[in-house]
């Protein structure tokens, strides 16, 4: 059935072409449509359409981007209208009460994120926007996440079907697999949230469990055996204190982000493994280039460049100079003398050429790997986020580092796009920064950890203001003040 569908769809153009790929996302996200209309196929094909010539991408584009709006919205408004309706009839009765009345809460109270993220999935695409008109939820706040996930759903779907070409199958196969990933990651992201959650409800509860397991004697012979062991090894997983379980994150992130960058380095050096994909990557990009995606990329790739990041650099350091993040501006300046220092000893030891010069658009010389914009790029926006981040509300948060995240995202593709680099290069270069970046942050937390007291020294503060059991710049324990006679 989905073999005649395509063919079908194939062997449209223009206008046509365009309604199918507006109304298959419309149909498969309103009125749960979705569990039989095949709305990520006519996305898919609208890009492989684009491919063809038969009609151009950005009108694509267009199209698949407000079906998926427009779908989510006649869903959320039939949930909304008829949805109680649905819920006391038989199909309702199969769920229970107070599972229903508790995912209305959830998604009344953080429903957002499950739009977004519910629209990279078939089954949820079908039943998030009616669920979310069932909640309540303000359709204010729906509208917002539904633009923001159809816009990136639609245009991801619609540049995979590009990409891919002809083989629309094999583009089929990533986006399925794309989906399963990402849901993946949110149910392991609600599990650890969940976990955290019932951590710090039921402290007192598992406290008393660590109690008894370390009563027992196999502990208790650990730790007379290996006190000093014991002691660090509790202080690394204190999430209490910036120097305890964030600095064994950081300091984790960092030694993986340094394997994969030596793994990258011996495959270029070798000529095998991942770098194999590098001249097939690049000849497919080379042969989809289109000139207002180059005109885009020709200006993104400057917030990786050296030109920019200093000027960028100088800025932050005249507005930060006289608040109270002054002194975070050292951490920007080493975070990108140290990238490029990096990237600097890294390129003649691996000594890689960079791909034809004649297919390279814009000016690169010097040698490939790792790439010193992708290098440059995460580590000082990286770093700015952080510096920036400091104390501001969660929402500031969120934000500053996704717009890091999203930066860095398109410099790396923009070295790819230009012919500056291959995208191992990209790779090499964000595990590099990476590294250093998450070094950067073990320190800054390790700095921290050594002015702030602990819980127990926390506990002990007296109504003087003195901290029991702490010691003195000279290494003597203070002593208590003393009685009144």
């Amino acid at each position: 059935m989905l073999e005649s569908i395509a063919r079908h769809i194939l062997g449209l153009t223009g206008w046509a072409a365009l309604a199918i790929v507006f109304t298959l996302p419309m149909l498969e996200s309103s009125a749960f449509v979705g569990v039989v209309v095949p709305g990520e196929l006519g996305v898919l094909l609208g890009g492989v359409l684009a491919y063809e010539h038969r009609v151009s991408l950005p009108a694509v584009l267009a199209a698949a981007v407000s079906g998926a709006i427009v779908g989510d919205s006649v869903g959320y408004w039939v949930g909304r209208r008829y949805g109680r309706r649905l819920l006391e009839s038989r199909l309702g009765r199969v769920v229970k009460r107070e599972h229903r009345e508790r995912a209305e809460r959830y998604l009344a109270e953080r429903g957002g994120k499950a739009v977004f993220l519910g629209r990279f999935t078939a089954a949820l695409r079908a039943l998030i926007p009616g669920m979310a008109g069932m909640a309540g939820m303000p359709y204010g706040t729906f509208v917002v996440y539904n633009v923001a996930g159809g816009a990136v759903w639609a245009s991801a779907m619609v540049m995979v079907g590009y990409l891919g070409g002809a083989s629309w199958r094999r583009a089929e196969r990533w986006a399925s697999g794309i989906g399963l990933a990402i849901l993946a990651l949110v149910v392991i992201g609600l599990a650890l949230k969940m976990a955290g959650r019932l951590t710090r409800r039921h402290a007192g509860r598992l406290r008393a469990v660590g109690d008894r397991l370390a009563a027992t004697a196999p502990a208790a012979f650990v730790r007379r055996r290996f006190p000093a062991q014991v002691a660090w090894l509790r202080r690394r997983l204190d999430a209490t204190t910036p120097d305890g379980l964030p600095l064994s994150a950081a300091l984790a992130a960092a030694a993986l982000l340094a394997w994969t960058f030596a793994g990258l380095t011996e495959d270029v050096i070798v000529h095998g493994g991942v770098t194999r994909i590098d001249p097939r990557a690049h000849a497919i990009v080379v042969a989809h280039r289109t000139g207002w995606l180059t005109f885009i990329m020709g200006n993104v790739t400057w917030l990786g460049s050296s030109y920019l990041l200093v000027q960028v650099l100088v800025v932050a350091t005249v507005a930060l100079a006289r608040g109270p993040r002054r002194r975070a501006v050292g951490w920007l300046w080493v975070a990108y003398g140290g990238a490029v220092a990096l990237y600097t000893l890294a390129k003649p030891l691996v000594h890689r050429p960079r791909p034809s010069a004649a297919e390279l658009i814009g000016h690169a010389t010097g040698l490939a790997f790792p790439s010193g914009h992708a290098t440059a790029s995460i580590a000082t926006w990286g770093m700015l986020a952080i510096v920036l981040a400091t104390g501001r509300p969660r929402g500031a948060r969120v934000g500053l580092f996704t717009a890091a995240v999203v930066i860095v995202l398109l410099v790396g593709a923009s070295r790819i796009y230009l012919g500056a680099h291959w995208p191992t290069d990209v790779l090499g270069g964000y595990a590099l920064g990476g590294t250093w970046l998450s070094l950067l942050i073990a320190c800054r937390l390790r700095r921290r950890g050594r002015h702030q007291p602990t819980v127990g020294d926390q506990a002990g503060l007296t109504a003087t203001g003195t901290v029991t059991g702490a010691r003195s710049p000279r290494g003597e324990t203070p002593q208590a003040p003393p009685r009144s006679k």
